[in-house]
């Protein structure tokens, strides 16, 4: 039984605990938390929840840890200083400082015998991988990635924070005649105002100034001012009606020829009704293979590009061989 910690107990964490009851070669036994632990109720019955001063003394009781936090400030922290102490799984995500994460982790990881594996979920993760794999084999051509249609909890975050919102939900969108292009082999070349749109739905204080706040939104850096963005300004009831889950999803496509004229198209396609979830199940799987890796030895930090497939699975390799080539 391979022995899981959460770190934090946040959406990603409560959908990796739903990924381990699922599995039965994954036990958690404890979660930490920055809270008052009394205040933290989790669903695994006989599971401590025990205050992040605690960790050190697990050191030897947990096989893997899982960090749930945020990729802004939590993750470039708290990934290398666990990798002392655990093989650790995270899954920060921002993308032009995947590099300095990962020589952080690997130091860290190495110094201590123990395994990190950074920027695990689906973009980054599996998209990553199937960027990969599919340029590989299709040197000649170009990657799209497309988001959604589903909720960006970032963008959500950054739409709560201004003065006067009280609830914002923000949906990306892709372009439906970008994929079409991208579909049809002609290698389009697409700005980021062509590949998505992005919709709000914010719930406002009373009173609060509507046309400042649609305007903040429109106008902000890195969130919104390079896309066609709607703002809808709803009731707390119809958020809570309307916009209470958190689905997501999209889609990598490679188009790409191998001799002139022939023409090739990979796509790979995620639908998901709740993205942590999802997230959590990939992570729990990542978590099997760092444990079986650093059992055979192997130290420092691993990306998803660094770990053999048949380590995700429970089955052996003759059970795989079997079943599912």
């Amino acid at each position: 039984m391979i022995r899981i910690g959460l770190m934090g107990y946040g959406n990603l964490s409560r959908g990796v605990e739903a990924a381990i009851k699922n599995c039965d070669d994954l036990e958690l036994v404890a979660v930490f938390t920055r809270r008052n632990p009394d205040s933290v109720k989790i669903k695994t019955e006989n599971v401590p929840v025990l205050s992040e001063s605690e960790i050190e003394a697990w050191k030897d009781k947990i096989d893997v840890l899982v960090l749930g936090g945020g990729s802004a400030t939590d993750l470039p922290e708290q990934t290398p200083k666990y990798a002392k102490l655990f093989n650790v799984v995270d899954s920060f995500d921002t993308h032009a400082r995947i590099p300095e994460h990962y020589a952080n982790v690997e130091a860290a990881a190495k110094s201590a015998g123990k395994l990190g594996v950074i920027s695990i979920g689906w973009d980054p993760g599996l998209f990553s991988l199937l960027r990969m794999i599919s340029t590989a084999i299709l040197p000649e051509g170009n990657n799209y990635t497309f988001w959604g249609r589903g909720v960006s909890q970032g963008h959500s975050d950054a739409v709560r924070r201004i003065e006067g919102v009280v609830d914002a939900r923000q949906y990306t969108i892709p372009v439906d005649s970008s994929v079409d292009a991208v579909r049809s082999g002609s290698n389009p070349t697409l700005t980021t105002r062509q590949k998505h749109t992005r919709e709000c739905f914010v719930v406002a204080e009373d009173g609060a100034d509507l046309a400042r706040i649609e305007r903040e939104i429109k106008e902000m850096p890195n969130y919104f001012d390079e896309y066609d963005t709607t703002v809808n300004f709803i009731s707390a009831e119809e958020m809570e009606r309307d916009h209470k889950g958190l689905p997501h999803g999209g889609f990598v496509i490679r188009s790409g020829q191998t001799s002139e004229g022939t023409n090739h198209i990979v796509e790979f396609n995620l639908k998901l009704d709740s993205n942590p979830e999802f997230t959590g199940a990939v992570i729990a799987a990542y978590a099997r293979a760092a444990y079986r890796l650093n059992s055979e030895g192997a130290t420092g930090c691993k990306s998803i590009f660094d770990i053999p497939a048949a380590y995700l699975s429970p089955l052996s390799g003759e059970e795989l061989r079997k079943s599912l080539l």
